[in-house]
This record gives structure tokens, C-alpha cells and sequence, in this order.
């Protein structure tokens, strides 16, 4: 008897837990991963106040490739976040799953030739150059920008993540 009183609260209790999940709104309507890296895929995207067209224009993004940071979803709209922090929504056409990199900091980042401190530096970029990412592991990224691919330590780069693997 007191199985079958326990089976019955069981299936008494499970259809309000169940409704009480889908009550609560969806922010991640594709369901990869948030928050997650891409890029834009225009040279002018308007970045708004809200998910709509309706919503003010707060600034103006003018970088192609400029990689940003989706931090939530809604319908056909991407909260996104970029280097300085600044947080506003686009529409999903203007964003690309390419991923990009930014050279984060105010100084200079040597690109070297390994992925070793002590290796041959091929190039030094400055702060907010934009680069192609191929691969990282450990704590350097390959990249490639104005005509030169090498290595450049993580923490120099805003566009991946710390412990992200990307090959």
C-alpha cells in the first residue's frame, strides 16, 4: 500500500516539476553553448538596446571579423558583448561562425615562428588587430593576419576562451 500511495504522489508531483521548467523563459534558443565566441560578418552592424528592431541603435560596430562574445538568445537576436565590455543586441545575420581573434592589452604582442616563448618572432601587432584563429592548445593560439601566421600567447588574445581547445 504504501508503494502504490508513493507511485501515485510520484506522478502527481513529476507533471508541475516538468511544467514548472518550461514556465521559466528560454534565453538560448539554438542551444549551443552560451556564452561562445564568433564574429561579424558585416562591416556595419547596428547594435541596439533590445532583441527587435524597435529598440534604439545604442552604437555602431564598423570592423568586419571583429570577433564578439554571444552571452544570450532570443528568437532571431544575439546579446553579444565585445572587448570593452560593452553589451547590446544584433540581429543573427550579422554574425559568423568564423572565429577571430583581437589582440587584447595596450602593448605590442610578439607573433612568434613556435609556439614557445624563446622561439624567432615574426611580427609584433598592435592592440585590436584582428586575426584568424586556426588552432589553440595549451596557452598559445595560431593566427594569421596581414600576411603573417604564427603563434601568440592566450592571454594576449580577447576571443577565446582560457581553457578553450580549438584545433
Amino acid at each position: 500500500m504504501r508503494i502504490l500511495l508513493v507511485l501515485i504522489m510520484a506522478f502527481v508531483m513529476l507533471p508541475s516539476s516538468v511544467m514548472a521548467q518550461d514556465a521559466v523563459p528560454r534565453f538560448n534558443d539554438t542551444q549551443l553553448p552560451l556564452p561562445r565566441f564568433v564574429s561579424l560578418r558585416s562591416d556595419k552592424a547596428y547594435i541596439r538596446s533590445g532583441p527587435a528592431m524597435r529598440y534604439p541603435v545604442k552604437w555602431v560596430l564598423i570592423k568586419d571579423d571583429m570577433p564578439v562574445e554571444i552571452i544570450q538568445e532570443f528568437d532571431h537576436w544575439r546579446k553579444i558583448r565585445t572587448i570593452e565590455a560593452d553589451e547590446g543586441w544584433i540581429h543573427k545575420s550579422l554574425l559568423s561562425g568564423k572565429r577571430t581573434v583581437m589582440v587584447n592589452g595596450t602593448e605590442l604582442v610578439p607573433m612568434r615562428q613556435k609556439n614557445e616563448a624563446g622561439a624567432k618572432m615574426l611580427a609584433r601587432l598592435e592592440p585590436y588587430v584582428i586575426a584568424a584563429v586556426e588552432e589553440c592548445t595549451g596557452q598559445w593560439c595560431l593566427v594569421s593576419t596581414g600576411g603573417f601566421e604564427g603563434w601568440i600567447e592566450r592571454n594576449s588574445l580577447w576571443g577565446v576562451y582560457e581553457s578553450e581547445e580549438l584545433n
